[in-house]
């Protein structure tokens, strides 16, 4: 065995989400735009949901308790996507651990439509240590595998995004097209007006 992991949809899922609540919570620009996390419990509430809503799916119930801690916990999974997308996996990695401890994340076959799956609890069943727990085990699994420096933050002006690069060749620099054309129409001008 290598210590290789596959890179399923489920775990590929957990990062995207990790990723939303980094998004939603934190950071100061969002594609060049002044971005201002929730400070209303009502708000933090709304924005955690949307966050742990897959596309399509169902919108959990978040009380006010699990939108504290998500939001608590997305600042700290913010600093593991700085840190692996600056290629320093070894603080990534010091960053996780302790998150991984604290949440008890545990992993446990779950039976989902009529295939075993491997999902990751935490120490209690609550919403948020359950996420909480899966989101670090996740990018745990991520900075362990080939699929470490697939973990970025937009390279844009003005826009603090972080993603998961799932394109097939990983050389994805920026969060969207819109941040990516923002920055060659910046360049392109930087030389024109010369």
């Amino acid at each position: 065995m290598t210590g290789q992991v596959d890179f399923d949809s489920h775990l590929v899922a957990l990062v995207d989400v990790a990723a939303r609540l980094v998004n939603a919570h934190t950071g100061d620009h969002v594609r060049g735009v002044e971005h201002t996390p929730p400070t209303s419990p009502e708000d933090r509430i709304a924005a955690t949901a949307t966050a742990l809503a897959r596309e399509g799916g169902r919108v959990p119930r978040v009380t006010p308790a699990d939108a504290e801690l998500l939001v608590s916990r997305a600042h700290d999974l913010r600093q593991v996507f700085e840190a692996a997308a600056a290629n320093d996996l070894d603080t990534a990695a010091s960053l996780l651990n302790p998150m991984l401890l604290s949440t008890g994340a545990r992993p446990q076959l779950d039976q989902r439509e009529g295939a075993w799956q491997v999902h990751f609890h935490g120490a209690d069943d609550s919403l948020a240590v359950g996420w909480a727990a899966g989101c670090a085990t996740g990018l745990a699994l991520a900075l362990g595998s080939s699929w470490a420096g697939r973990l970025g933050t937009c390279e844009a002006e003005r826009c603090d995004v972080v993603y998961l690069d799932t394109s097939k060749n990983g050389s994805r620099r920026f969060c969207s097209t819109a941040c990516q054309n923002r920055t060659k129409t910046a360049a392109y001008r930087a030389r024109t007006t010369r």
